[in-house]
């Protein structure tokens, strides 16, 4: 339940419920669709919709319905999950997360880049840290920041001490 809730928090907007430990109910379908029922009400309750989630039962220990479709659970048809590009659906939990769809980037809205820290270093200059939510950063580019209205040119544009052809969200 907490982790729906913290996802939808975050801005998670797809979502998997993988049904562990079915080994231990003899892969009860009764039980399986008591889950569903209840988890379905939940993240209903949360934001999400039921109808974009697939419910996926497996046993991790033994490692049904992870990669391959499990033989212990004949009554299992599998899962199915409507999203923006259609229908997609599948029977395991490997399934379940290649159907997931990257979020689009948004690189075509203008430049916003939260600064965390600046750092003067002698013989460098100064040094703005951030992360940029929008838009394409790259070196060459003329830069202003607000509130203090400083415009400057961009040197160069790195990520953990690795230099970038432009940065992105």
């Amino acid at each position: 339940r907490e982790h729906a809730l913290l996802a939808y928090t975050l801005g998670v907007k797809q979502l998997i419920v993988a049904i562990n430990k079915m080994d231990t109910t003899q892969w009860s379908e009764a039980r399986y669709q008591e889950i569903i029922k209840e988890t379905s009400n939940f993240i209903k309750k949360v934001g999400y919709n039921p109808k974009t989630v697939p419910f996926v039962p497996i046993s991790g220990f033994n490692g049904d319905n992870m990669l391959t479709a499990s033989t212990n659970c004949p009554w299992y048809k599998g899962w199915e999950k409507e999203t923006k590009s259609g229908k997609s659906s599948g029977k395991t939990l490997l399934e379940a997360i290649d159907s997931i769809e990257p979020p689009k980037r948004p690189n075509d809205k203008p430049l916003r880049l939260p600064l965390q820290d600046v750092y003067k270093i002698g013989g460098i200059g100064t040094v703005p840290v951030g992360r940029i939510e929008t838009g394409v950063l790259k070196p060459g580019m003329v830069v202003t920041f607000a509130p203090s209205n400083v415009t400057t040119e961009v040197k160069s544009v790195e990520m953990h001490h690795e230099q970038l052809a432009e940065g992105q969200p």
